[in-house]
């Protein structure tokens, strides 16, 4: 691997002046970036792949749903369908991607939508909405958010800090200096204060940055069918059969999560966001039935619970005990009401002083 970074290193400063040459370009006005009169928020990462995004997202929407309109916008990575879409309970994820769908059916009060130029969906969105998340936009710079949170994967922060292809940054480190917020995700749930050091020594946040530490909490396993019951995690032991398939870009943290309950697990792992064929599903469910143990379940994350839900797929997987995990962002103590503060008052004080002028 360490021979294979050095050959891509070139390919890498080569990426790495593209991109500084366009945030360049965005930051002298060369290229526009344009500015709404209605809070928008970024929730976005400088590496490629997961670092808890989604159940970030899920956090500022349950923060705001009771209070405010609020608008969920994605460029919705998967889908077939192009241009600016509403997302409905009744889409596949073919129609809106994965997590614009999980997010419509698990939040029945707000709005989400998809497309390709954030600046056309907000103008879509803003006369009918207070405040305005979007997912995964921190390199889309044609939008200029109020409030930008970058995220850090705890458990990629000791990786080499380098672009696309030797390493796994969209854009240099230093990009980090737009972000209004750092949060490092999926840290332990015991985070001690030497461990918190070393972070604040990584990633460096400058004077204007405020850093915030959060965790994953696990919810219980729930069917995917609607039959049966939910299943706290603490009713899987030793003696339960896990048939665990996922297309996230980190699984480690899930998997060491189920790993404390059980040792029998069996991982069918695929890619971010894969499209799940008949394929594959059909050798999951065949090795399901031909596993002799007595106990034993197919889980799945709820990101990819949506792509399963595919009719093609439904079809094999219906008559099996098919279960997705949920899992919440929580903010590290004593800092949760602090980090809840600094998005309501954004919030709040946007909103106020557009209502003013």
């Amino acid at each position: 691997m360490q021979y294979l970074r050095l050959l891509l290193l070139p390919f890498s400063w080569l990426y790495g002046l593209i991109i500084l040459l366009r945030n360049a370009a965005y930051d002298a006005g060369i290229f526009s970036s344009r500015k709404f009169d209605l809070p928008v928020i970024c929730i976005g990462n400088l590496a490629v792949g997961g670092a808890g995004k989604s159940p970030m997202a899920e956090y500022i929407i349950r923060l705001l749903k009771d209070q405010r309109k609020v608008a969920v916008l994605s460029r919705g990575y998967g889908r077939k369908t192009k241009g600016f879409r509403i997302v409905e309970t009744s889409d596949i994820a073919q129609q809106a991607g994965d997590e614009p769908l999980q997010f419509r059916r698990k939040f029945a009060r707000i709005t989400v939508a998809v497309a390709e130029k954030r600046v056309t969906g907000i103008e879509n969105l803003r006369n009918d909405h207070e405040v305005i998340i979007l997912d995964d936009a921190f390199q889309h710079r044609a939008v200029k958010p109020g409030l930008n949170i970058l995220l850090f994967d705890y458990t990629r922060l000791r990786d080499f800090m380098l672009v696309l292809p030797a390493g796994n940054l969209r854009e240099p480190f230093w990009g980090r200096k737009r972000a209004d917020v750092l949060v490092v995700t999926k840290t332990p749930e015991v985070l001690s204060p030497e461990d918190q050091a070393w972070l604040l020594r990584r990633l460096k946040p400058f004077s204007h940055q405020s850093i915030y530490f959060s965790f994953l909490e696990y919810g219980n396993l729930v069917p995917l069918f609607e039959k049966g019951q939910e299943i706290p995690l603490n009713k899987i032991d030793h003696e339960t059969r896990l048939f665990l398939i996922t297309g996230i870009a980190n699984p480690s943290p899930l998997l060491s999560e189920l790993e404390g309950y059980t040792s029998k697990i069996s991982h069918y792992d695929y890619p971010d966001h894969h499209p799940f064929s008949t394929k594959n599903i059909a050798k999951l469910a065949e090795d399901f039935k031909q596993d002799r143990a007595a106990l034993k379940l197919i889980v799945t994350t709820e990101k990819d619970s949506q792509r399963l839900m595919d009719p093609e797929l439904t079809e094999l997987l219906s008559a099996l005990p098919v279960y997705y995990l949920p899992v919440w962002a929580r903010i590290h103590e004593p800092d949760a009401n602090k980090f809840d503060y600094l998005i309501e008052r954004y919030v709040s004080e946007h909103l106020q002083h557009n209502r003013v002028h």
